[in-house]
């Protein structure tokens, strides 16, 4: 049965989360429901891949951290196929960050919203920047910022945000920092939503290649990842896929 993305969406068990289902589309939607509703709650938006189901059965504080966002999305896409294979609620759709943030930017596009950029090398946030503008010329990114900083400038860094009032903050500083900083951060932020993006701006300025269409419609963009970064990636994927897998097929 389809969900019904005006009210509050269902939701799909794997592993140690509770997995929203809700489509591309529909996190905009209600990204910009939230926003209209003007309550100056800042929500905090995480998502669940292979990579975090297995961190979280061996990192407990990111567990719980990824278990206090207000919203959980599904960024990988054997999720979407095994929750179409066992009894329970479809999630529609793979909603990898790196597909979400030009959904955002198309949308915001004709809404007059804006973005924050906080996360990444100054070279490779400055690119992103540059990149988003090019490719959604009325786009508005309110504000950016690299993602090397020190415990003590983070309070200069949330009154910079505030100041400059972005509807969505995206958070690439990588697993468990960006939830960390996320949940630190919540209640100080006037914004409408943060969202963890890991390394999704490099994907903008094409430090990091995407794979191709039938690898991702195959879930098997991971193999790219690994291929194209084998110093980076071949631990992480020779050793959370698989016990992704059994995580994700043991609590469904």
């Amino acid at each position: 049965m389809p969900v019904n993305e005006k009210t509050a969406p269902a939701r799909r068990c794997f592993g140690d989360f509770e997995i929203d289902c809700l489509s591309r589309e529909g996190l905009v939607d209600a990204c910009l429901e939230d926003i209209a509703s003007g309550d100056g709650r800042t929500k905090t938006v995480m998502d669940v891949n292979g990579h975090g189901l297995s961190l979280a059965r061996t990192d407990e504080r990111y567990r719980e951290m990824v278990g206090q966002a207000d919203i959980i999305h599904a960024d990988g896409g054997f999720l979407v196929t095994l929750s179409r294979w066992f009894d329970g609620a479809a999630i529609p759709e793979r909603s990898a960050t790196t597909d979400m943030l030009h959904d955002f930017a198309r949308r915001f596009e004709q809404t007059g919203h804006s973005f924050y950029l906080l996360g990444g090398s100054e070279e490779v946030n400055a690119l992103c920047a540059a990149e988003l503008r090019r490719l959604y010329p009325r786009l508005r990114i309110a504000g950016r910022r690299n993602g090397y900083f020190k415990p003590e400038d983070e309070a200069q860094i949330v009154a910079e945000i505030n100041a400059a009032k972005p509807d969505v903050v995206w958070l690439g500083l990588g697993k468990p920092k960006e939830q960390e900083v996320a949940l630190r951060w919540r209640d100080q932020l006037q914004a409408g939503w943060i969202v963890t993006c890991g390394g999704c701006f490099n994907y903008v300025t094409g430090h990091y290649p995407r794979a191709p269409e039938w690898m991702q419609r195959n879930n098997i963009e991971w193999i790219h990842r690994l291929v194209t970064n084998p110093r980076k990636l071949f631990w992480r994927y020779a050793v959370t896929t698989p016990h992704a897998l059994f995580v994700a097929l043991t609590r469904h």
